[in-house]
């Protein structure tokens, strides 16, 4: 079952059980979708893995299945990988 981490990775906006801005990996590394897509260009920072749309658990079941309420920062990770996207691109602008 999906843990549903309340908050973005990257920037710590808080996402809620209901988000429907909320980006995870097969890790369940959460991020807010303004993270996931401009930041990480739809990658993982931890895993290298794709960043999908998280599921969102019913209204009924969150009282019997509570999301989780473990925050989890990791801005490092994303500001490498914002910064490794901004290199790449410079990159491919120089070959063009």
């Amino acid at each position: 079952m999906l843990t549903l981490r309340p908050n973005c990775e990257c920037c710590d906006k808080d996402l809620p059980a209901g988000a429907i801005d909320a980006c995870i990996c097969s890790f369940e590394c959460t991020f807010c979708v303004n993270c996931a897509e401009q930041k990480l260009r739809g990658i993982c920072p931890n895993c290298g893995g794709e960043l999908i749309a998280r599921p969102r658990r019913p209204a009924a079941k969150l009282a019997q299945y509570p999301a989780s309420t473990q925050r989890v920062l990791k801005p490092e990770g994303c500001a490498k990988a914002a910064s490794d996207s901004a290199q790449a691109s410079t990159l491919s602008e120089r070959t063009v």
